[in-house]
């Protein structure tokens, strides 16, 4: 039993003020207010590509929700999905369309973004040939000299295994990941706009919408058209760039409340501004 004497009148102020804050360590409790309701968390898990946007998302949904906690973390689609079969995750986020093998969740599209070549400022390459790209992902072409460029080595920059970039990547050049001779292999788009970024003759691929943005923040890498169409969220948003992918939520069947009050917000026009912001392009219904 706790036991309190009081022998002076300003001691007895001092502990009366200081007595609940104890009570509540020595019972081990979270939160002292009574009636207080404990916050409902929401576990969001899978592509790098668009976690920085759910991330945002979240932030605006728990302001207008506060007893829910919005958790997003990133890991690649292939982590999404396998997270939200295993019960881990309550959302995941998966950056390309379903496959075969994926029918047993439920796909919530929230925006559209493209896949894009990238290569240092410093390259005065201002255009690769489909083919020509092929070749240089396959090993046949190894210097920047054979695509009408100064004579340099090729540092191919491939995506990991798990990565929807990957998988729309070798799906339009009609590959296999184990044709891909890499130099460097590297996970979310950050890490493969700062590997171009800091080697002059190396050539990579990432989301349209984070090599917008981080051009628009001075990093040193470009975008180069494909089929002469430049790489841009404006023609992606036109549909006249040839890789394109919608970003997905995903979820398991049976849906909880909270998870279905989350996707509908993330569907819903609230969030344009936010999506635009990330230089993804918004879907219209």
């Amino acid at each position: 039993m706790l036991r309190i004497e009081f022998h002076h009148s300003r001691e007895e102020k001092l502990m009366r003020r200081l007595l609940p804050g104890c009570l509540c360590l020595l019972l081990g409790l979270t939160a002292c207010a009574p009636g207080e309701p404990a916050k409902q968390k929401l576990i969001v898990t899978g592509s790098s590509t668009i976690a920085p946007l759910v991330a945002e998302m979240a932030r605006r949904f728990e302001s207008l929700n506060p007893q829910i906690q919005v958790d997003v973390q990133s890991g690649g689609s292939s982590r999404g999905i396998a997270d939200v079969r295993k019960g881990i995750a309550d959302i995941g986020m998966v950056s390309r369309d379903p496959g075969d093998d994926e029918r047993d969740l439920q796909w919530y599209a929230i925006a559209r973004d493209g896949i894009g070549i990238i290569v240092n400022r410093q390259n005065d390459v201002t255009q690769i040939p489909k083919e020509q790209l092929r070749a240089v992902y396959t090993g046949t072409i190894t210097d920047w000299n054979q695509v009408n460029g100064h004579q340099q080595q090729i540092t191919v920059v491939n995506k990991a295994e798990g990565r929807s970039t990957l998988d729309v990547f070798l799906k339009y050049f009609a590959l296999k990941n184990s044709d891909i001779k890499p130099h460097v292999i590297v996970g979310e788009n950050q890490q493969g706009i700062k590997t171009v970024a800091g080697n002059t003759g190396a050539i990579g691929y990432v989301s349209i919408g984070s090599a917008e943005s981080a051009i628009t923040e001075g990093v040193a890498i470009k975008l180069l058209p494909m089929n002469s169409v430049a790489a841009s969220v404006l023609n992606v948003r036109s549909g006249s760039f040839p890789i394109a992918r919608s970003l997905h939520l995903v979820t398991r069947d049976k849906i909880e409340a909270i998870s279905r009050r989350f996707i509908t917000f993330a569907q819903s026009d609230k969030v344009h501004d936010l999506i635009e912001a990330q230089y993804f392009v918004p879907l219209t219904r």
